[in-house]
């Protein structure tokens, strides 16, 4: 589940790659993945709520995806302005299409986009109050560049607040059955995901904010729930996480291999399709 997730070279290449990738499935990000995130992610914004109570006003959204932060962050807040950057020209214009939909025209005047790479921000030194982000630092191919280039374009006294997963291996009944339709297909089982920017602890991800130069780090660890029903998570699987797989299927081997897992999942009990993975959130600040 999520090999979208695991990035093998730590170089720029590879976050191209993701980018690319990004621009393809971002329609189905939005639709099957987003509204799973969305609960846990906004759960960053109480920690930047103090520095806004006391006059912050630009925020960075790092990685804005389909800017369920920012989008947040204004409705929450009448006077803070957000930027949004993400890699992905695919995902920033679903940022933008979201933010149209969701935010009345004086609101929307208060969120722009950017497309840049986390470790190279288009700020001068200090110019923003604080930054937030949601599921992206394990998908940066540089974890400690991209937190020292926050720490650089946030000013004195301003905060970086993010959630991101940590490392779990707990078995989710729905893959096994989607592993099954594709083995007996001849496609074969997906291969067991290694991701490697997963936090293998709180204390790591408290340690990577200190070591790119925060300081007053609080981190502590949750679990994200979501119920997923059959018809959710095949849309996921086809749509998102193994989207580049059934794209390239003809029409009548994805017909039959879709049929399959209707079946194959229309069988399991509701309970198994309770998500329940572990996160971390965690704050620093900028001395």
């Amino acid at each position: 589940m999520w090999r979208w997730g695991a990035c093998r070279a730590w170089q720029h290449g590879c976050m191209t790659d993701q980018a690319q990738r990004y621009d393809r499935i971002a329609r189905g990000y939005a639709r099957w993945w987003a509204p799973v995130l969305a609960p846990t992610a906004v759960t960053v914004l109480d920690r930047i709520a103090p520095l806004v109570d006391a006059g912050a006003r630009r925020i960075l959204d790092l990685g804005t995806g389909t800017a369920t932060l920012a989008v947040a962050a204004i409705r929450r807040w009448p006077g803070v302005e957000v930027i949004g950057i993400d890699a992905s020209s695919g995902m920033a214009a679903a940022a933008r299409g979201e933010a149209d939909q969701q935010l009345g025209p004086a609101d929307r005047r208060r969120f722009t986009v950017k497309v840049a790479f986390a470790d190279r921000l288009p700020f001068r030194e200090g110019e923003l109050d604080a930054a937030i982000s949601s599921f992206v630092l394990q998908l940066v191919p540089n974890r400690h560049a991209a937190l020292r280039e926050v720490h650089r374009v946030v000013r004195p006294g301003g905060r970086m607040a993010h959630v991101t997963w940590l490392v779990g291996d707990r078995a989710f009944r729905p893959d096994v059955e989607v592993d099954a339709v594709l083995d007996a297909a001849g496609i074969g089982a997906r291969e067991p995901e290694v991701r490697r920017g997963d936090y293998a602890s709180v204390a790591a991800a408290a340690a990577g904010l200190r070591r790119a130069g925060f300081r007053a780090v609080q981190a502590e660890g949750r679990e994200l729930v979501h119920p997923f029903d059959a018809r959710s998570y095949q849309g996921f699987i086809e749509e998102f996480d193994e989207e580049d797989l059934f794209s390239s299927m003809g029409r009548v081997e994805r017909r039959r291999i879709s049929g399959q897992l209707r079946a194959r999942l229309g069988a399991l009990p509701a309970a198994a399709f309770e998500l329940r993975l572990p996160v971390v959130v965690a704050h620093g600040d900028r001395p």
